[in-house]
């Protein structure tokens, strides 16, 4: 095979990749039910808004930090048409209500005790957490939670909030 050839075989092999990649990047948010203390939540219920899903656990030191920016931003852009969802994976709903008597939601805290739907999202770490736009595809992901993302977070939140 000719250099030139090749080299077109790999640009073709590389553009390939780099468009899979794209896709898993607005790859359709899987919905749930899951409860919540007053009901229940159904992610599809929430098309037309943008969410942030957020997996976390009442022993996730960074999920400590993260409580507080989250209900800014639902504060800030809940009017937007902008919804936290966090789910919590403890299996004690003791553990979580403790963590929220410290660290109050402004937001909708669902449970997912045995993980099924955090399994869904191939949830590996806490918090993980997922933006999804209004046509309910998830545009990012990322796992953790430091201060200094903050601006990185709130400027694809209203990215998303102006799609």
């Amino acid at each position: 095979m000719p250099i030139g050839s090749r080299y077109t075989l790999f640009l073709t092999a590389l553009l390939y990749v780099a468009v899979s990649q794209t896709a898993l990047a607005v790859d359709k948010a899987r919905d749930f039910v899951l409860p919540t203390d007053s009901g229940k939540i159904e992610l599809s219920q929430l098309k037309g808004k943008v969410v942030y899903l957020d997996f976390w656990a009442s022993w996730c030191p960074p999920c400590r930090k993260s409580f507080p920016w989250l209900n800014e931003m639902q504060q800030r852009y809940g009017q937007e048409g902008f919804a936290v969802v966090a789910v919590n994976m403890d299996k004690s709903h003791d553990l979580a209500s403790a963590f929220l008597r410290k660290f109050p939601a402004d937001f909708t805290v669902a449970y997912d005790p045995s993980g099924n739907v955090a399994e869904k999202y191939q949830v590996q770490g806490m918090p993980s957490s997922f933006f999804i736009d209004r046509n309910g595809r998830i545009r990012e992901s990322h796992m953790g939670f430091r201060e200094e993302d903050t601006s990185q977070l709130e400027d694809t939140l209203q990215s998303l909030l102006m799609q």
